[in-house]
């Protein structure tokens, strides 16, 4: 019996599977990606193991990334438990501890890109009227009076931001998608946000943050992660997840490409 007949069998491993033989790629990169806001629960040693084993059972990598966005609910205390927990679980990540906030300046320079495309623009709606503008399950959204700025205005006014020229909650970057969208994530989603606090990794180099969704498929594409592992409550996400890898496959590629499989409990993503 071979070393790939002998390995257990779902629908993740098929994918995988299929991958390797097709030639798409070869050989498998996982990522375990927590946020430093609190100690682990059972939820996310699940997580370790899917996302370790399948790279160890592949002879591949998994990296260990922390989605630092969040500097009021994060810290180093975390981070460093988290560490450890996995360590205990017996895996041991690819390379250096990583960081969403190590590719802050490109998520920055991806955010003017957007701009330029005429697909971001910079909203002084308030927290309370974004959500009122967004809808709900059965009523479209409308779109907020700024949304048509031209791109000189939406680039001076994300640097003002940038430079901490507006107060936390009076300015953020939103895409610029559709706000009929039957999917409320897709409906104009914030992007940056405000927040002056200092950075556990950056210190006070920023007072605007990325959002994780804007985050989180970038860091995928550019760590070359090729099959993302999470877990349901994150599916009404994957929209969104692919439409900003796709929006910087020429900046970031390979593009990731999402796949669902909604009666396993798992999904996955898998860069194209």
């Amino acid at each position: 019996m071979s070393e790939a007949e002998a390995r257990p069998t779902n629908f993740i491993r098929q994918i995988i599977d299929e991958d390797l033989a097709s030639g798409k790629h070869t050989t498998v990169h996982t990522r375990f990606p927590p946020e430093p806001n609190g100690y682990l629960h059972i939820g996310h040693a699940k997580s370790i193991c899917l996302n370790f084993g399948i790279a160890q059972d592949y002879k591949g990598q998994c990296n260990l990334r922390f989605d630092d966005t969040n500097p009021v609910k994060e810290d180093i205390e975390y981070v460093e438990s988290i560490k450890n927990d996995v360590e205990w679980l017996g895996f041991h990540w690819s390379g250096n501890v990583r960081y969403s906030s190590d590719y802050f300046d490109q998520l920055h320079a991806y955010a003017i890109e957007l701009i330029n495309k005429g697909l971001a623009y910079v909203d002084e709606l308030t927290p309370e009227q974004i959500r009122e503008y967004r809808g709900t399950l059965t009523q479209p959204g409308k779109n907020s009076p700024y949304r048509d700025r031209s791109v000189e205005e939406n680039l001076a006014l994300f640097e003002k931001m940038r430079a901490g020229g507006f107060e936390e909650g009076k300015a953020c970057l939103r895409a610029k998608i559709d706000m009929a969208s039957p999917f409320i994530v897709m409906r104009d989603p914030v992007l940056y946000r405000i927040k002056f606090a200092e950075h556990h990794q950056t210190g006070n180099k920023w007072c605007i943050y990325p959002m994780y969704d804007f985050t989180h498929c970038i860091s995928d594409a550019l760590e070359g992660i090729t099959h993302s592992l999470c877990t349901l409550e994150f599916q009404d996400n994957r929209r969104l997840y692919d439409w900003g890898a796709g929006q910087h496959h020429h900046s970031c590629s390979p593009a990731p490409v999402r796949i669902l499989a909604p009666e396993s409990g798992i999904h996955c993503d898998v860069q194209a």
